[in-house]
């Protein structure tokens, strides 16, 4: 057993990186426990440990005396005689007696072995969280090998990875086998060991995935200021060259645009703007809201509130699908903004947009009375006169009230 115990151990200094004395000191303490668990816990012993040997010698030392009061500390000299006194030792020596693993019994052998699993994946255990540790904010590529219903597990050097739901970038799929690259966002001790969450939806990976891509992010030419991101959606980065003869958004899209659809592909499809940063708020959200045309914006500082005006024909681009463009603005600029609609003057509008672009939203009957009044086009209803307008529909002020409503919606869109 002793050369087997020191190769297993000898073996986790190569492979796991173990500190050697560390280990050393297990050994020690494993071997202790039989001794202690055979003769007594007060007992005086020594365990020594030569892992390049792989030897492992455990000796007894007791006093010797004429009669034992304390059989832990003390031997007989009669004992000392029937042992074999080869030395010479006499009352008052101290009897140093080398243990055979034999001699502890089955039944503790068994204890040690027991010992030695437990501490030896307690040590697996520390390794992983110290290697995961190092690794926080860093990608890792693993291959998934197991997807549940809340999360996706993934294997790593061995080693188990959790991908949770709300990691995960909404409506990826996974297939088993399939490789994928997360950043290392926590590591904990879990009941049943260390648990490695790793994640796909973080804004640290956007940034990782930029700095493996533009060599000039790596380098620090260009610094990424801010990022903001809906995962799976869209994502903006505000970035800034520390070399003014570096375009810091030209470096990052790349050459026909190479290098950033290089990270959309890896993140599912998921739309990046990429502006300069700028202190100035209002210089940073108005770039952060591109490509909306703003009219103008107020600034509150203190409050760290901004209003924001724009062409009701912006809205769609600077809202964004589900709100997302101006949210991302907000989080990405540290305001809370607030869209302030600029409907257009008659004046303004397209005098080419023909009324029967609207006929299915002013009904046939509604659409066929106007063009027999010869409003061709839309601008031509909206400029008449309102009790022309009444005058066709009989006083009908809600009638009226709706046809323009429908009318104006169409030409501020």
């Amino acid at each position: 057993m002793n050369a087997d115990i020191v190769e297993s151990f000898a073996a986790m200094v190569r492979e796991k990186g173990v500190d050697k004395d560390v280990l050393h000191g297990i050994i020690e303490d494993i071997f202790g426990l039989l001794v202690r668990k055979k003769y007594g816990e007060e007992s005086n012993y020594s365990v020594v440990v030569n892992m390049d040997k792989g030897d492992i010698e455990i000796f007894l030392i007791r006093e010797i005396v004429e009669e034992v009061e304390d059989p832990e500390k003390q031997i007989s000299l009669e004992e000392v005689e029937r042992l074999g006194n080869e030395d010479e030792l006499d009352i008052g020596d101290e009897y140093v007696e080398q243990l055979k693993l034999s001699t502890f019994g089955r039944r503790l052998i068994n204890l040690a072995k027991q010992s030695l699993n437990q501490r030896i994946r307690e040590i697996e255990k520390e390794i992983i969280l110290t290697e995961y540790n190092r690794l926080l904010g860093e990608i890792v590529i693993g291959d998934v090998y197991q997807i549940r219903k809340n999360d996706v597990l993934v294997n790593h050097n061995k080693n188990e990875l959790i991908l949770p739901k709300e990691e995960q970038i909404p409506h990826e799929r996974y297939h088993k086998g399939h490789t994928i690259r997360a950043i290392v966002k926590e590591v904990r001790r879990g009941k049943s060991g260390p648990e490695i969450i790793i994640s796909r939806a973080d804004n640290e990976l956007l940034k990782r995935l930029i700095e493996i891509e533009v060599p000039e992010v790596y380098d620090g030419i260009i610094e990424i200021r801010k990022i903001a991101r809906q995962a799976g959606e869209r994502a903006k980065v505000a970035v800034e060259s520390m070399d003014k003869r570096v375009d810091p958004v030209g470096a990052c899209v790349g050459m026909k645009g190479v290098r950033i659809h290089s990270i959309i592909k890896e993140l599912a499809g998921e739309n990046i703007d990429v502006f300069p940063y700028a202190e100035d708020p209002v210089l940073l959200i108005s770039r952060a809201l591109a490509p909306g045309k703003l009219k103008n914006i107020e600034i509150d500082p203190e409050n760290r509130n901004a209003i924001i005006y724009a062409d009701s024909s912006q809205a769609a681009v600077i809202v964004g699908r589900n709100g997302v463009n101006i949210r991302l603005a907000m989080e990405i600029s540290g305001y809370n903004i607030d869209f302030h609609r600029i409907e257009k003057e008659i004046e303004d509008y397209d005098e080419e947009v023909e009324l029967i672009e609207c006929k299915a939203e002013l009904g046939a009957e509604v659409y066929d009375k106007l063009i027999a009044n010869r409003f061709d086009y839309v601008v031509d209803a909206l400029k008449a006169e309102r009790k022309d307008l009444l005058e066709i529909f009989d006083d009908d002020e809600e009638q009226v009230n709706r046809i323009i409503d429908i009318l104006k919606k169409r030409m501020q869109d």
